[in-house]
């Protein structure tokens, strides 16, 4: 249970729904100006936690430094819009919320009147808001590289070294003793094959190396911007009563 005593320290903290599904941060906690009792809050939702949604606190519990909601998610995603930027929430507002979320207002029937503020400092104070720039990054398809195999044809040259046989005339004078006188006039044929290497080619097909595909996250600077509102607060004194002001 969410007391009066923990208003001001749920703010910031990170809401889970009754699943344990994450919701969002707590922005802003609205009391019953009655009892001071914390009965609505704020919370951040959607991309870049750029929406504000409100959330009933009735059921909801601090857990481990997160806040416990008694919603799911879904219900949170889908309540109705009103202005999370007022100091009060209107009979109609919470009407509508209450509706929304199942519930009726803390004294047992439809809320008609303005009972629900923001929680704030001193009563004679008021808050300043900016608006800030939330910059996040999402990841989006920015387009595709394929690799194809395909066959070219080209001519290759090699050198491969050849020999072949040629006829050489030999010429040995008769120097023995055993072909003397033996000589004669005749006609005669003698005949030697030659042989020659030629250049074979031949085919074969070997695997010489895999490719793939890779890819590799580059980080780099990228200035956004965007037009932001904030308050300015000034003292209307015409007796000049007021010293050491200070303008935002």
């Amino acid at each position: 249970m969410i007391t009066e005593t923990m208003t001001r320290d749920l703010i910031g903290r990170q809401a889970y729904d009754r699943d344990g599904e994450k919701v969002g941060k707590i922005g802003q906690v609205y009391v019953d100006e009655n009892s001071g009792a914390p009965t609505w809050a704020t919370v951040h939702t959607g991309l870049f936690g750029m929406k504000e949604s409100f959330v009933p606190l009735d059921g909801a519990d601090v857990k481990g430094g997160d806040v416990a909601l008694g919603v799911r998610k879904a219900k949170v995603k889908d309540a109705p819009h009103v202005g999370e930027d007022a100091d009060h929430l209107s009979g109609r507002e919470e009407s509508e919320l209450r509706r929304h979320y199942g519930g009726r207002a803390a004294d047992g029937t439809e809320a008609d009147r303005d009972t629900t503020g923001r929680t704030r400092g001193a009563d004679d104070s008021m808050t300043r808001s900016e608006e800030r720039l939330r910059v996040g990054t999402e990841s989006e398809e920015t387009g595709r590289v394929r690799l194809r195999k395909y066959v070219v044809t080209e001519e290759q040259q090699v050198t491969v070294p050849v020999s072949h046989e040629e006829v050489r005339l030999e010429r040995e004078p008769v120097t023995d003793g055993k072909h003397a006188g033996r000589g004669k006039i005749e006609e005669e044929t003698h005949e030697v094959t030659l042989h020659a290497e030629k250049p074979v080619v031949d085919k074969t097909i070997e695997a010489v190396e895999t490719v793939g595909l890779g890819t590799r996250t580059v980080t780099e600077d990228e200035t956004v911007s965007g037009t932001v509102r904030k308050e300015q607060v000034e003292v209307d004194d015409p007796q000049h009563q007021v010293r050491g002001r200070d303008k935002h």
